[in-house]
Order: C-alpha cells, then structure tokens, then sequence
C-alpha cells in the first residue's frame, strides 16, 4: 500500500470523525433548545393565565348605612352589629343605582354584580367606626367573579354575557376599577374565586415543610455519619441497610402517603388532615436523599484530615464533630435544602392522609386542620369555575417562586462554603 493512499485515508477517516462530532454537537444543541422552548412555552401559558389574578376587580356604590337595618333596637354592641343583615344595603345600593330593573328574576341577576363577600367589607366598615351608621358611603366591594373575568377579557361566560348592560353602565360612570388582588394574600380559601386566597394554604406549607426539615436533618446527619464513619464495614446487616436506603429514595412519593395513612393515622389515631401527620409523612419521604447526600458529603472529605486529627491525640467522635462533620456541613445542608424543596411540591402522598379537605380558616399550630399550597392548586385546577383556574395559576407561580428561592440559597451556600482539595 502506497504511501500517499494511506495518508487519504486518514484524511478521510478524520473528515468522517469531524462530522460525527459536529452531528453529535447539534443534536445536543437542539436538545437543549427544544428544552428551553417547551419550558418557556410551559412557563409562559402559565404566566398569561396567573398574572391576571394579582388583580381583582371593584365596584363603587353609594351605600346608605340603614339604622333601621342595622341597629334597629338601637343596640350598637359589637355583636348586634355583626348580626345586621349588610347583604340588604348592597341589595339596596344596586336598586337605587338601577331603578329600571324590575322583576324578581332581573332584580336576582342584578345581585350578582357583587361578591357575596361585599356584606362582610361592610360589616367591616361598621365595626371600625359605628358612626358610619346614618350616612351615605360610596364604598369599593370585591365584583363577583362573573364580573372580575368580563372586566379581564374573558367574555366568553355566558353569565357574565347577560350582565354586559349594566357592566356597560357602570364602566361608563367610572365606578369599576382593578385594583392589586390583596385578598388572595391574606384570606384562606373560598367558595367564591374573587375572595379565594393562598394564606391559608402558605401558612400549613410552613408548618409541615418546618418540621419536615427539623425532623429530617438531623435524623438523616445522624444516619450517614454512623453509616460512614461508624458502621462496621462489609456487614451483612449494613449493607442491608444501604440497600433499603438507596431503594427508597427511588419509591413513588404516593407509597409514602399510604404508609403514613396505615401507620400515622389507622395506628397511631393521629388527627387527620394535620401538619403534624404531613411533616411525619414527608419526612419518610426526604430521609434517604439527605443520608445519600450527606454520606456523599462525608466522603468528600479528604481522609488526611481524619488521620491528621487522629494522629494528634483526638478520638474518634471528636475526629468527626470537630473536623469531618464541620467540612462536610455545606454539602448536608445542601442535600438537606433540596429535599426539602421536593417535599414542598409533593401532592399525592398529602392526599392520602385527608390533606385535600376545604379549609377556610387559616391554621394556627401543628394540629389545626390545613392543606399545602400544591395540594391547593389540585383543588383550585379541578374547579370548573374560570375564576379557580387563574388562581391556580398563580399559585402555581408563588410556589415556582419559593421553589426557586430554596434551589438558589443551595446554590449559595455550595459555593460560598464549599472547600476545594
């Protein structure tokens, strides 16, 4: 074989390797940009149908406070005044704004301007300051959410179709304005989408992801350094062990809910519906990734350090809280952080332990009834009313925002304490 044939072909074996890895660079490039675009498209329906919820649309009526309506004994206790019928003014209001509307069929129509919830701002009002009685008040009420969705574009309701004249009137008198949607901050859920808010459903996240990570953390530190450090090596009872953990980290978050229903609930008769039992659930859940990633941690530190410490007198309990565990930290905490995040998104396994109950009132402790924001958004997703699906969106949005916040403060303390070798 001649010389220069083989160098043509080198050349061309070469070329061919050169286009093989070009190919193989674009395939993983439209990899990624078919990942970037699907995500964005994801991300960005979500945001087109969550934003519109940070608002909430009001209406401006001109409300005589009736002492004959409201104190008709001349009572002005607080409890006489929570008693008023203050859904008669709102009635009223809108009668003398739309004298025309007549007939009980038109007049209940009518009605529906406002949120049910319109008595409750005037309630409100009243006892804040008594002297409102007597006097005529243009007061700004929540519209109800036939009417929220047509001020936001959603004329497609049929509902809110057969209101457009009068919402028509209103607009033109300059007595419908969106304003920041505070309720859905500050109010537990709702019957009705315009006084649905996530409070409720934040402050029972906070408490069983709270205990979750109290209980977990220090349970799954404590099981990786025995497991590391500590364990006799090549036992059949260890290994056993590991095993279990590394299958468990990979079994469906739904096992663990039925897990804790048998045992949290059936055999334990813990309250249902609670933190307490979410937190234990969750917990189940998150223990075998912090014990992975803490032993992980724990291996990552050089064994001269070990030996360093132990060549100077120390034992080995002091040789790992003085000097391995402290290197280590970081990498637990970030472990730790990233379960913990999973957890906070976690819906089946809270659905099997009755977690999926209508909860209004906004849990003060460890065992008042709650539910958690993704189980919050299941509920509102499956409402047939629009006003629940935009809420659902936003909730989304609040939680992808904690969620983000947990994965960054990961991301910083990695870097900001991580020790190179």
């Amino acid at each position: 074989m001649s010389k220069g044939h083989t160098v043509d072909r080198i050349v061309a074996s070469i070329a061919r390797r050169r286009a093989r890895e070009t190919r193989l660079k674009w395939a993983g490039f439209m990899a990624v940009a078919v990942t970037l675009a699907l995500l964005a498209l994801l991300l960005g329906s979500i945001v087109a149908l969550g934003w519109r919820a940070f608002q909430q649309t009001y209406l401006a009526l001109d409300v005589y406070f009736d002492p004959q309506v409201i104190a008709p004994d001349g009572r002005l206790d607080e409890e006489s005044l929570r008693q008023a019928d203050y859904e008669s003014l709102v009635r009223q209001a809108l009668r003398e704004l739309f004298p025309q509307v007549e007939g009980r069929t038109q007049q209940r129509m009518l009605y529906r301007l406002v949120s049910s919830g319109g008595a409750d701002y005037l309630s409100h009002m009243v006892l804040a300051d008594p002297r409102l009685i007597g006097t005529r008040q243009r007061v700004w009420l929540p519209a109800s959410s036939d009417v929220d969705m047509f001020a936001k574009g959603q004329t497609g309701a049929q509902r809110a179709a057969s209101l457009q004249p009068w919402i028509d009137h209103l607009l033109a008198q300059g007595r419908i304005e969106k304003r920041f949607n505070k309720t859905f901050f500050t109010a537990g859920d709702s019957r009705e989408p315009e006084l649905a808010g996530i409070l409720g459903a934040l402050s029972g996240s906070f408490y069983t992801i709270g205990l979750t990570l109290l209980l977990s953390f220090p349970l799954g530190v404590a099981a990786a350094v025995y497991l590391e450090e500590f364990a006799p090596k090549k036992n059949f009872w260890v290994d056993l062990i590991e095993v279990n953990i590394n299958n468990l980290a990979a079994v469906p978050s739904i096992v663990f809910g039925l897990l804790g229903l048998a045992v949290f609930l059936n055999a334990f008769a813990l309250p249902r519906s609670t933190p307490l039992v979410g937190a234990l659930v969750l917990t189940l859940m998150t223990l075998p990734t912090i014990i992975i990633t803490s032993r992980v941690s724990l291996q990552a530190v050089p064994p001269w350090i070990r030996e360093a410490a132990l060549g100077v007198g120390a034992s080995k309990m002091q040789m790992v809280l003085h000097h391995v565990l402290p290197l280590a930290l970081p990498g637990m905490l970030t472990g730790a952080i990233i379960g913990t995040a999973r957890a906070l998104g976690e819906t089946a396994p809270l659905l099997m332990i009755g977690m999926v109950a209508f909860i209004v009132d906004i849990p003060r402790g460890l065992l008042d009834p709650a539910t958690v924001l993704p189980v919050q958004i299941y509920l509102w997703a499956d409402s047939a009313e629009r006003g629940f699906v935009e809420r659902a969106a936003a909730a989304i949005l609040v939680l992808l925002v904690f969620m983000l916040l947990m994965n960054a403060l990961a991301i910083f303390l990695r870097r900001h304490f991580e020790r190179r070798w």
